[in-house]
């Protein structure tokens, strides 16, 4: 298993405005084309979990993204277009029902993808890997990466890295009594 987040933040730790508008991340300065090590994140994961609200984010990009299975948590949808069939499933049930889910399907490296999504992971302690990008930017309020949570939980700083002076990129594992 891990479960792993990859994801952006502005410096005060929103991963959207509050009408879930991302535009602010198109605006980040990339003269050599960079993906920030995204491509090399997604080779160490075998599909993708996201919530209803990121599908509905991502299906407005040019095209579509991922080259790995995604499973989109959703009571409320019922189909995906008709050019993701094959690429986009619609799951339902709490996080650890659907680790168990993918687990049996032979998915073991999840990237966990979205705010709430993201949350109700972390409530539950099922989040082995955080993978942070701070963006310098101060959005004043918006959606928030993290929520309350009933435990601490601790983590391993593993590296940092800073692209442009303008991103921070900061890799945590869980640390888990045994």
């Amino acid at each position: 298993m891990p479960n792993k987040v990859y994801i952006a933040t502005s410096i005060d730790g929103f991963i959207a405005k509050k009408n879930g508008d991302i535009n602010w991340l198109m605006d980040i300065p990339n003269p050599e084309g960079s993906d920030f090590g995204f491509n090399e994140f997604m080779n160490s994961v075998d599909a993708i979990v996201m919530g209803r609200l990121t599908y509905e984010q991502v299906l407005k990009f040019s095209e579509w993204p991922y080259n790995k299975p995604v499973f989109v948590l959703s009571s409320a949808l019922k189909s995906v277009p008709e050019f993701l069939n094959g690429k986009v499933n619609i799951i339902k049930g709490n996080p650890k029902s659907i680790i168990e889910k993918l687990n049996s399907m032979k998915y073991s490296n999840l990237y966990i993808d979205g705010g709430k999504t993201v949350q109700e992971f972390l409530k539950e302690d099922l989040i082995d890997e955080l993978i942070i990008t701070r963006i310098s930017i101060l959005l004043g309020d918006g959606i928030p990466l993290f929520s309350k949570l009933i435990n601490d939980q601790k983590y391993e700083h593993l590296a940092t890295e800073i692209f442009n002076n303008t991103l921070v990129k900061s890799h945590y594992k869980r640390i888990r009594n045994k």
